[in-house]
């Protein structure tokens, strides 16, 4: 099992998506549990990134909607820094 934490920053603006897609907060919530349980799931496609946001990753929560994360294996630890469109999180 793996611990999920946010920062501040995700908190705003997770906070400010929520309200412009109130529909996508129980997926959401369904998501994190699934992330805790095993973040290597292959239907959140995960995946390194690399340029400004090397060293993160980032999954899917849909199609279009992206959440940028921290993931440390060794402590098991995961830290939610972003989420938004393809656009939004990569344009960052």
């Amino acid at each position: 099992m793996y611990t999920v934490e946010t920062s501040a920053e995700f908190d705003r603006r997770a906070d400010r998506f929520f309200r412009k897609h109130p529909a996508l907060r129980e997926r959401f919530a369904d998501f994190v549990i699934d992330l805790r349980r095993d973040p290597f799931q292959p239907r959140f496609r995960l995946h390194r990134l690399s340029g400004k946001r090397e060293g993160l990753y980032a999954t899917s929560l849909t199609y279009s909607i992206r959440i940028v994360l921290t993931l440390l294996v060794s402590e098991r630890s995961i830290t939610l820094l972003d989420i938004g469109t393809h656009d939004e999180v990569y344009r960052r």
